[in-house]
C-alpha cells in the first residue's frame, strides 16, 4: 500500500537539512566561516527553526555551483564571494544614512 506522502513525488535527499557544523563540514569550511557568511549575506540561503540555523543540501549545492571550473583558464559560471562585508557604494550609503533603504 502506498503512503500519502509518497503522493508529492519528492526527493528527499535533496531536501534534507543540516544544522551548520554539518553543513560547513561537508562544505569543507569551519563552521565560523559559514556563520560569517551568513552574517555577511554572502553564503547559502538557510532557515530558522525555532532559533537553530539549518540549511537545504540543494540549497548548498546552488550556492557553490558559480565556482565550479573546468581549469585554472576557465572563467566558469562566476564566483562565490568571500565570507566577507560586502562593499556599498557612496549613493547606498547616503540612503541608509537618510533611513530610505
Amino acid at each position: 500500500m502506498k503512503s500519502d506522502l509518497e503522493d508529492f513525488n519528492i526527493d528527499y535527499t535533496q531536501h534534507r537539512y543540516l544544522r551548520t557544523p554539518d553543513a560547513a563540514k561537508l562544505l569543507g569550511l569551519s563552521g565560523r566561516t559559514l556563520e560569517k557568511h551568513r552574517t555577511f549575506g554572502t553564503g547559502p540561503q538557510y532557515f530558522k527553526l525555532g532559533g537553530r540555523v539549518v540549511y537545504r543540501l540543494v540549497d548548498l549545492t546552488n550556492w557553490v555551483k558559480p565556482g565550479c571550473k573546468a581549469s585554472t583558464s576557465d572563467p566558469g559560471q562566476g564566483t562565490v564571494l568571500p565570507a566577507k562585508r560586502l562593499a556599498v557604494s557612496p549613493q547606498k550609503q547616503k540612503l541608509i544614512t537618510k533611513g530610505r533603504v
